[in-house]
């Protein structure tokens, strides 16, 4: 990639790696402790390297910062394979803001379809997932939106309609982490190991259902204090958003 030859894109990359170690090396709120979709404070960080790093860099950086996080705040040797699902995330927050609908589109169809035809995910509350249904149904809208109102893209907008857009790229880009740990757990079957019975898993969409959501709220509030002000920045440092 040209951008990973420009220093000042390199240094992008090293101070969100940075940042990204450090909310995974801390441990969640105590007041939502529950669920362990999140054991650290990374979802606050995923969307916002996709959306300024762009989907393959902010998926690198944020794999950097899981990998060493988790190796400094241990959760054990399975939490490295389900908390992929944070670079996944950021990868499609990045697409996401730079128009890419489809790739995201596929993903989502994919592992919510995976998950459907798997026997036990039959016996899991359906309203459990209901944020990431909300989820597929903005990308929808985004998608629709997009064709109709061509400003309607991240690297395009300015003021309430780039807040918009950031709102929308965060939730979606952080509930396809959730989905990802979700085909993880459930399509893949690796809650034989963890919980092998089903009345656990039923309580974990219950209570994941709360917790979840409202874990995404404050990265999407988060993220839209954050990113304006970020972009500018970028902007003056001379990096095109458009390009990966």
């Amino acid at each position: 990639m040209k951008k990973l030859r420009e220093s000042s894109f390199v240094s992008l990359i090293a101070v969100f790696a940075a940042f990204n170690i450090v909310c995974d090396s801390l441990m969640g709120s105590p007041l939502l402790p529950f669920s362990g979709v999140w054991y650290s404070w990374i979802f606050m960080a995923e969307a916002i390297n996709g959306i300024i790093l762009g989907p393959y860099a902010g998926f690198f950086s944020s794999l950097i910062g899981v990998m060493v996080g988790h190796s400094i705040y241990f959760r054990g040797s399975e939490e490295f394979l389900f908390t992929l699902g944070a670079p996944i995330g950021a990868m499609i927050s990045g697409l996401i803001f730079r128009g890419r609908w489809k790739a995201a589109s596929i993903y989502y169809l994919a592992l919510l379809g995976a998950y459907f035809i798997t026997p036990v995910a039959w016996q899991l509350p359906l309203w459990g997932m209901w944020d990431t249904y909300l989820a597929f149904g903005c990308l929808l809208f985004l998608t629709i939106a997009a064709r109709k109102w061509k400003d309607f893209q991240g690297t395009k907008s300015t003021g309430l309609r780039l807040l918009q857009i950031v709102a929308l790229c965060t939730f979606i880009g952080l509930e396809a982490d959730v989905l990802f740990r979700i085909f993880i757990l459930v399509p893949c079957q690796t809650y034989q190991i963890i919980a092998p019975d089903v009345g656990v898993l039923q309580g974990w969409w219950a209570v994941g259902a709360v917790e979840t959501s409202t874990k995404a709220a404050l990265s999407t509030l988060a993220t839209m204090m954050m990113a304006p002000p970020l972009i500018r920045a970028v902007r003056k440092m001379g990096v095109n958003l458009v390009e990966d």
